[in-house]
């Protein structure tokens, strides 16, 4: 008899299923942003700006850095390559000397739009396979 911490068959195969279709999904985000001329990690940033900027939050290098659970000097460094590519403006804060406050360019709003609807899909499928997992993970516990 298996204990109630060891993990069963199902649990198991649901959580390789999970991971399966993760390692898809990033595949294609490589892919996709690739066609777009941006990195996985230069697409998480302007998604994370974009974002921000929809919900009338301000963008600075520290905020980014709790969104991408990253530390500020690989933000500040992710930051600095995507202002020199012409992706994000960067504006000193008024209240602040020290802090600058970031946006898309117009040309990342367009590279950034494209890729997220291509990866429509993807996003969908990834989200079905978590929702199957989460359900049966949350009923084994509660066994």
């Amino acid at each position: 008899m298996r204990s109630a911490r060891e993990p069963g068959d199902v649990e198991l195969a649901d959580a390789a299923a999970f991971r399966t279709e993760l390692r898809r999904f990033l595949h294609a985000t490589e892919t996709v942003t690739s066609r777009e001329g941006l990195t996985p990690e230069r697409y998480d940033l302007l998604l994370m700006i974009k974002a921000a900027t929809v919900a009338n939050r301000p963008v600075t290098v520290t905020s980014l850095c709790e969104m991408l659970d990253l530390r500020q000097q690989a933000v500040t460094e992710l930051v600095k390559r995507a202002a020199e590519a012409g992706l994000v403006a960067r504006e000193r804060s008024s209240g602040d000397g020290r802090v600058y406050h970031l946006r898309l360019t117009a040309d990342a709003e367009h590279r950034l739009l494209r890729a997220f609807l291509a990866l429509r899909d993807d996003r969908a499928a990834l989200a079905e396979v978590f929702d199957r997992v989460d359900l049966r993970f949350r009923a084994s516990s509660e066994d």
